[in-house]
């Protein structure tokens, strides 16, 4: 955690090494807001970080040889200063963050693990080349590269310069040509006496190779070099002659193809360095450091000390523990978990595998397996900002060490804590990762912190993502979700997990299989990483198990590594958990999903993310059993912390009282219930109780439905009655026709909740102020609702351009005219120096108000006041009615266990007093009048033990109780009157929230599960939408042409069973990929009193005559979503401009116009409509004096003149003209 960052960045030695930085200890404060009071404020939800930092100040002693070293310094004094190093944003217990207001989420990252990749390409001309790449956490890339010549080159960090690898491990360690070849060659020791003596086997000798250098032990003669073939027997004679006995040789590596890389790579170095160069660990070190820095190196120790920090140095260099794990399996070596940085025995097994690999003997690695990939969550993502932060930091430390008074230095002094809070918050604000939290509905919250990004810092671009990276991968089977990932650009870029998949704690995806002993399933479910699972064989979750738990049959279909071999029951390792595991939570909850095809259920899934929540919310009468957690995991239901009884429920909170020990007195858990609350969408956060007083709950039952929730299960939609049918061409392309009987029942509304905020700010003229009196203001029937402050009233309806906020801001004297100055003097200063700056309704809006809220600081106005009087007279309320049941219980308690008990000591704790002699049996009445607040209960109270020490613990947590609730009000009082927190140069804010209902209209946006969307394109009354033979009307008519070219056949299947369902009144689970059978849906439809085939005959609702062919009816979950046409209409008359080419801005935010390009010209010119073209090329865009004239001339009926010159016609001129061309526009003839 934080602890490791910073011991990797600490200690910080000045140059001189006088005096060093060192870490102690690090603290995090508490929030100063909660999560609501941030949001509310605009504020972010962190705590403070203070580490506790040590300096110490060293002089240098005399030493014999006058050279300091490391033992000369001795330490002259220290001082430790906690530091106070920024806020560090704190994560709710949803898992967002809250930045400036607003909710944000992290995504998690999935890019490459750090470790090994060995790869194989061929060329243009058919040569293969091999390569391996080091990839570390931190440091230098390390790239292997063996070419068609079979020399191997190494180049670090992608510089041009190659090295042959042979040189970089001379240079690390392997100083001889026989280090080098042992390392990559098998040694075989021969008698060479023995062989002498038979021929056969001398001849054997012929044309090996020695393993070393070959010296005559009585002379130190060389007698023969490494790696030197024997070229005859008379060599091995003279060897023997001097006495050497028995002698090494390399053995080929492979009994055909041998690889003789090394060698070439050795004659390679041989001419790098050149001739007359010795070859040692000396000169390789030194060629390399100047091939790497391109410059001599100013001694040998030096080039030494840069090659090994290189790879070897742990503040420079780190593989991380998941690097070392991934090294280690891929090369199949044991070296130490706790060695992060490379060795040589790893270097050369890199170069070992590379070999293998172009030997035939080893495999290639699979970018885009799971095995290669990893996740990194929020925590390692924040750290490594964290470490990028605080090295920024050292590097102002180490120039402020050098700039600093000894005497009076202090760590205070040293470190500048906006360097960290600088990158946190360009992290947390900017980042491609932190994104802006989706709130449409639960789902989609759920969802968004589901989700998993290859795009970010240090993952990939959009550009470079080839079409490999986003496929779907046979590793991904459980891990990732198949199905749910963005149409467009990020399509397989942004991916989600699938519902069971967790992260272990190197990063890699895992999924749970059960495990299976000689052909029958255990109970004992193990999670596999992608690696561990492409060693292991699967079997399908649906393979035949008999009542034992034992596989059946003779062979079973499985998994193992991407193929789907047919195998015995005894050869199977593990078997799926459950079928849904493959899919992620939006995809796993469409019924019928195995029914449609995959494009069309990726925009099912994301479809279902967009649904609205509705006022009236239904769950689904087919569903998939997934609904009830994904409500529960979101978030958004209030559920019990504690068994217990309610106590009290109202629209505003639950009070649940907690079953627990009768000593303990914080018994009574009070949920307080978001009331129309906006989301960051814009919908709305509504939660309703479904517990009523005296109910009894569980740990984790339900309290409160949330948005988009009906009875704890997830409800986006409505279950409407739908036909498909064609209805007169109103649903031709996918629309939708819709029966008036819907939006009377309000089955579509919903509430969509906008935030409005004005900020008064100080001025160099003076401060912004609130107030009723506006100079712009004319009617008072504008400033009717405001109250006396000029802040609208809550519940008042509100239209667009009406004000909500009155605000003035100063503005500058004008020179008057002498008659100005006489009207001014006449009937006063009215707001000469002041403009209207109010806070008016957006257009298009129609609302409520439902919530206003002022922020300010210590001056308050007479709002302000009232508002934290009323806040303080509900907490003090809350207060004394928490305290009168704490003490209630406490007495009753105390009551039972105390009557008839002999007294021993029952003093008065502030005035000592004896309130019962000792020996006294206590009676009821004196009981019922003592206060027990007032007893000392630091002595023995009554004779009997137990019943003391009962006493005497109800009567301590009592009081802790009582201390609990009395820093609470405290705590609140201060938040009160302390002045809000707010930007600099702002003195008071104010939002205000109005609530929109919007029901169904024609130009929504509406979709099933299945991918089957489309826009309402009539809403038609009830009496004239087709009916059923009972006369019961249709709510929906969709186009039967909509099925069978999106084969998603999924949606008549739902249709069907729940029409079944809808009659019989039961509601169905129909899991993915363990559906409802087309028998079970038959035998349904005919339980239900229908036909098998699920049609049925429909009547016109306007002639009464049945249609010519039965049609299918049933029960459909349709959803409306967040496009919804009252925010995306838009009409302009005239409106704002662009400042340099005069045409239309273009955006219903900035009240545009309608782009006519290039294509739509050219459309004009082909029906040669010459005087539209005109029109709409000068007076309807940019011919600036002829538009007024235009605007002016219909106004006033009269005929539109001729239009002018247009303003691009200019600037085209002056384009020109900057391109020193005169141009110069002359009259036509006949013209003046």
């Amino acid at each position: 955690g934080l602890h490791k960052i910073f011991q990797d960045t600490f200690p910080i030695e000045s140059s001189n090494r006088e005096f060093s930085l060192e870490y102690v200890s690090y603290e995090l404060g508490i929030p100063k807001y909660t999560v609501q009071e941030a949001m509310d404020k605009g504020l972010s939800y962190s705590v403070p970080l203070t580490a506790l930092l040590r300096l110490v100040f060293r002089n240098l002693m005399d030493t014999e040889d006058g050279k300091p070293s490391p033992d000369s310094w001795k330490v002259s004094r220290i001082i430790d200063q906690s530091v106070f190093l920024g806020e560090l944003p704190l994560m709710t217990k949803a898992g967002s963050f809250v930045i400036n207001g607003a909710e944000r989420v992290i995504v998690n990252q999935l890019h490459r693990s750090p470790g090994v990749f060995f790869e194989e390409t061929t060329m243009q001309r058919g040569n293969r080349i091999y390569k391996s790449r080091v990839i570390p956490l931190r440091g230098s890339w390390l790239d292997l590269k063996l070419d068609h010549n079979d020399i191997i080159y190494v180049n670090i960090d992608r510089r041009p310069k190659r090295i042959p690898v042979t040189m970089l491990l001379r240079a690390l360690g392997l100083g001889s040509d026989a280090d080098i070849l042992s390392s990559f060659y098998p040694k075989v020791t021969k008698d060479l006496a023995s062989a002498l003596k038979s021929r056969s086997k001398a001849i054997e000798l012929v044309l090996k190779s020695f393993a070393q250098d070959i010296v005559d032990p009585s002379t130190g003669e060389l007698l023969a070099h490494c790696d030197e073939p024997v070229e005859t027997i008379d060599k091995i004679e003279m060897l023997v002659e001097h006495g050497i006995k028995e002698a090494d040789f390399l053995a080929p590596r492979m009994e055909t193809n041998d690889f003789d890389g090394i060698r070439k790579t050795l004659a390679k170095e041989a001419t790098s360095l050149g001739a007359g160069v010795e070859k040692n660990e000396d000169s390789a070190t030194m060629w390399i450091y100047e091939a790497l820095r391109g410059t001599d190196a100013p001694n040998l120790d030096h080039a030494r000390s840069y090659l090994r920090s290189m790879f070897f140095d742990s503040k420079r260099y780190s593989l991380s523990e998941v690097g070392r794990y991934k090294l280690n399996e891929r090369l199949n070596i044991s070296t130490s978990m706790e060695k992060l940085t490379l060795t040589v025995p790893d270097m050369v097994a890199i170069v070992e595998n590379l070999i293998r690999l172009r030997e035939g003997r080893n495999t290639s690695d699979d970018i885009d397996h799971l095995g290669n990939r990893r996740v990194r969550t929020v925590g390692e993502l924040l750290g490594q900002e964290f470490s990028k932060g605080l090295s920024r930091m050292a590097r102002t430390i180490r120039d402020r060490m050098g700039h600093q008074d000894r005497e009076k230095l202090t760590p205070h002094d040293l470190v500048n804590s906006r360097t960290l809070s600088s990158v946190i918050n360009t992290f947390f604000g900017s980042s491609q990762l932190s994104q802006f939290m989706e709130q449409t509905n639960p789902l989609a919250e759920l969802t968004h912190k589901r989700r998993t990004s290859a795009l970010g810092q240090g993952g990939l671009t959009r550009e470079r993502a080839g079409f490999d990276v986003r496929d779907v991968h046979h590793t991904h089977y459980g891990r990732m979700c198949p199905v749910e990932t963005p149409e467009g650009p990020n399509i397989g870029l942004i991916t989600t997990l699938a519902v069971f998949a967790s992260i272990n704690r190197f990063g890699f995806l895992e999924t749970p299989y059960r495990r299976v002993i000689d052909g029958k399933v255990t109970d004992e479910v193990v999670y596999l990483s992608a690696d561990r699972e492409d060693r292991t064989t699967i079997a399908e979750a649906d393979a035949p198990i008999d009542k034992d738990s034992n596989l059946i049959g003779p062979l079973v279909r499985t998994r193992r590594a991407g193929t789907f071999p047919m195998i015995s029951p005894s050869d199977v390792e593990f078997i799926d958990v459950s079928p849904r595991q493959l899919v992620g939570v939006s995809a796993a909850l469409i019924p019928f999903l195995e029914h449609d095809d995959a494009n069309r259920a990726l925009m099912g899934s994301n479809m279902q993310r967009q649904a609205v929540p509705l006022l009236y919310p239904h769950s689904p009468i087919v569903g998939t059993g997934m609904e009830v957690r994904a409500a529960f995991d979101s978030g958004t239901l209030v559920t019990a912390l504690r068994a217990g009884t309610v106590q009290e429920v109202d629209s505003s909170h639950v009070v649940v009282k907690a079953d627990c020990e009768v000593h303990d007195f914080n018994r009574f858990d009070t949920y307080h219930l978001n009331k129309f609350r906006r989301t960051n969408q814009d919908t709305c956060s509504n939660q309703r109780p479904l517990v009523s007083v005296g109910d009894v709950v569980k740990k984790g039952s339900v309290l409160a439905d949330g948005m988009a929730t009906e009875n704890g299960i997830l409800a986006l939609g409505v279950n409407a009655t739908v036909a498909f049918v064609p209805w007169n061409g109103y649903n031709f392309e996918d629309a939708i026709v819709v029966s008036e009987r819907i939006i009377r029942n309000d089955a579509f509304t919903s509430v969509h909740v906008v935030e409005l905020e004005t900020q008064f700010r100080e001025t160099k003229l003076g401060p912004e102020e609130l107030t009723r009196e506006l100079p712009s203001v004319d009617n008072p029937e504008e400033i009717v609702n405001l109250d006396e402050d000029g802040i609208i009233k809550v519940g008042s309806r509100v239209r667009e351009r009406d004000i909500l906020v009155g605000k003035i801001t100063p503005k500058g004297e004008q020179d008057l005219s002498p008659s100005e100055r006489l009207i001014r003097a006449i009937f006063g200063q009215k707001a000469g120096d002041v403009k209207d700056a109010s806070l008016r309704a957006p257009t298009g809006m129609d609302g409520v108000v439902i919530d206003v809220k002022v922020f300010s600081r210590k001056d308050k106005t007479e709002r302000t006041r009232r508002e934290i009087d009323e806040k303080r007279d509900r907490f003090r309320d809350e207060f004394e009615e928490k305290e009168k049941r704490l003490f209630t219980e406490r007495d009753e308690l105390l009551f039972e266990i105390l009557r008839g008990q002999k007294a021993v000591s029952l003093v008065d704790k502030l005035t000592g007093e004896v309130l019962v002699p000792s020996g006294r049996k206590l009676s009821a009445s004196f009981l019922n009048k003592v206060n027990f607040s007032d007893i000392d209960s630091s002595q023995q109270l009554v004779d009997d033990l137990k019943a003391d020490d009962e006493t005497r613990q109800i009567l301590r947590n009592a009081a802790k109780e009582y201390k609990r609730l009395e820093n609470e009000l405290e705590t609140v009082e201060e938040k009160l009157m302390r002045g809000d927190d707010l930007p600099p140069g702002v003195i008071k804010t104010v939002k205000v929230y109005l609530a929109k209902r919007r029901k169904l209209q024609v130009g929504d946006k509406m979709a099933g599960r299945h991918g089957n969307k489309g826009v309402v394109s009539i809403i038609v009354p009830q009496e004239d939408m087709p009916y059923l033979p009972d006369g019961t009307p249709i709510d929906i008519c969709l186009n039967p042409l909509g099925v069978p070219s999106r084969m998603n056949v999924g949606q008549i299947m739902e249709t069907n069973i729940g029409w079944a369902a809808k009659k019989m009144g039961y509601d169905v689970i129909s899991p993915v990929f363990d559906s409802a059978t087309n028998v079970e849906i038959e035998n349904a439809l005919e339980e239900a009193g229908y036909n098998r085939d699920g049609k049925t005959l429909l009547f016109d609702g306007r002639t009464g005559d049945p249609f010519d062919q039965r049609v299918t009816v049933g029960t459909m979950y349709m959803m409306k979503l967040a496009h919804q046409v009252e925010d995306k209409l838009h009409a302009r008359a005239t409106g704002p401009y662009a400042m340099v080419t005069q045409q239309p801005l273009g955006g219903k935010a900035q009240n545009g116009g309608q782009r006519l390009g290039e294509m739509e010209v050219w459309a004009l010119e082909a029906y040669g409509a010459a005087h539209c073209l005109r029109e709409m090329l000068t007076i309807k865009s940019d011919d600036v004096d002829g538009r007024a004239r235009a605007y002016s001339a219909m106004v006033n009926g009269e005929n539109i003149p001729q239009s002018l010159t247009p303003e691009s016609f200019n600037v085209l001129q002056n384009e020109m003209r900057s391109l020193a061309l005169d141009v110069e526009l002359l009259p036509a003839e006949g013209e003046e």
